[in-house]
């Protein structure tokens, strides 16, 4: 039998809207249910001080903080209800069940058998809850305008209210078992750090110690997290000029003797960042190099001093300045001095109220985390042409902070092969 394109068509509409694809069973996440329930119970309270009835969530950072879960873009919107009494992940029907299991909460599946369904999907799970929401909370830093306009037409009468910066806020504080994750992470971007020292040889390429370094890290998350995915992890190493920038991606450069060197391990568990990031050198530096290789240690040194309760970040950043300021070295400087750490990669995710900057006011206090990673550029021709840069990780406590990063830093260390 022939089908028609418009039987074809019709069947198409028939089909579902939404699903409940609750395949096989909830994994192990990576944080205990109290700790969602804390992360949840901080969001509603930040839902009552705005009077809101529902938040939609559409940031990787977001959706992942409060449910564990982090999607894959591929095109398709992804999101979170979050009601006053229950959590509802929206998820496209090409995961399957994959959300559902790893996820806190409920999950409800939208398929593409029509255009929008996200969107009913989102109105589905208030509307069988008895909720006509009169103010719904979303992430104005990460929503993009098309699905916000889409969202305002579906509840016309509701008002939306921003939450990203309050939601934010409270990401930057950590809990214990946030912690506990971000100290593993530390630890294994310096095993990830070792095993690119000992690649390091002539003539091997930017690529390939990439690749052993990002390996070696790798085995070790699978080690340490049996239960999670093992995704996103990646190394920045680069050479000569291509240390200029702190995010420039592996070439196929290859290591000559006496070049400059950037080492940088970004081990990924579960959504949360670490990262070590060393200047190194292959053969001895010459005398500029090794001058401002110090000078880029001095200001580390001093900084890693600077981070304790009720310090200042625009206070850190003024005193940091001064040193760079003596040496005629301010101009060079390329990037803030350190920023806070969590859910956070480089495509999704950023605690912006929590960085080490000239213009951040936030006050840094015990369960903060953030690095230490000042930088400098000189040009390509100049003396000592090239990027500097190192990276610590601290952790605020009540008295200090504690330093979770290991692998050493300096010319006394890091010059291979001399």
């Amino acid at each position: 039998m022939t089908i028609t394109q418009n039987e074809a068509v019709n069947d198409v509409a028939k089909l579902e809207r939404t699903k409940v694809l609750n395949n096989g069973e909830k994994v192990s996440l990576t944080f205990s249910d109290a700790e969602f329930e804390r992360r949840l119970s901080g969001l509603r309270r930040i839902m009552a001080e705005k009077d809101l009835d529902a938040v939609i969530l559409t940031s990787y950072h977001s959706i992942k903080y409060y449910s564990d879960f982090l999607f894959t873009y591929f095109g398709r919107s992804y999101g979170m209800v979050v009601t006053k009494d229950d959590t509802v992940t929206i998820t496209a029907n090409i995961d399957a069940g994959m959300p559902w299991r790893r996820s806190y909460g409920e999950n409800l599946v939208y398929t593409d058998w029509r255009r929008d369904n996200y969107i009913h999907a989102i109105q589905e799970v208030l509307r069988t809850r008895g909720i006509n929401p009169r103010r719904i909370g979303v992430e104005d830093d990460s929503l993009p305008l098309d699905n916000r306009n889409k969202i305002q037409a579906a509840f016309s009468g509701a008002t939306l209210v921003d939450v990203a910066q309050a939601a934010m806020r409270q990401r930057m504080i950590k809990s214990a078992e946030e912690i506990a994750v971000i100290k593993h992470g530390a630890r294994i971007g310096d095993l990830g750090g070792e095993a690119i020292r000992n690649a390091i040889t002539a003539g091997i390429t930017e690529y390939e110690v990439a690749l052993i370094g990002t390996e070696a890290m790798v085995h070790e998350i699978a080690r340490t997290f049996p239960d999670s995915e093992i995704r996103d992890t990646w190394v920045w190493f680069q050479s000569g000029i291509n240390t200029d920038g702190a995010h420039n991606w592996a070439t196929t450069r290859k290591i000559q003797e006496h070049d400059i060197l950037s080492l940088n391990c970004f081990p990924m568990t579960s959504g949360y960042y670490t990262a070590l990031e060393r200047t190194l050198f292959y053969g001895e530096p010459d005398a500029r190099s090794l001058e401002l290789w110090n000078i880029n240690v001095e200001v580390h040194k001093r900084g890693l001093e600077l981070i304790k309760p009720g310090a200042v970040c625009k206070d850190i950043a003024a005193e940091l300045n001064e040193i760079y300021v003596s040496h005629g070295l301010l101009a060079n400087r390329t990037f803030g001095y350190g920023h806070s750490f969590g859910v956070l990669s480089h495509y999704y995710g950023r605690e912006a109220g929590l960085e080490l900057r000239e213009d951040i006011d936030t006050v840094l206090e015990p369960g903060m985390v953030v690095s230490m990673e000042p930088m400098i550029t000189v040009l390509d021709g100049q003396p000592g042409a090239g990027g500097y840069r190192e990276h610590d990780i601290l952790v605020v406590g009540e008295d200090g902070a504690e330093n979770i990063t290991k692998f050493p830093f300096g010319p006394e260390y890091n010059i291979i092969g001399a």
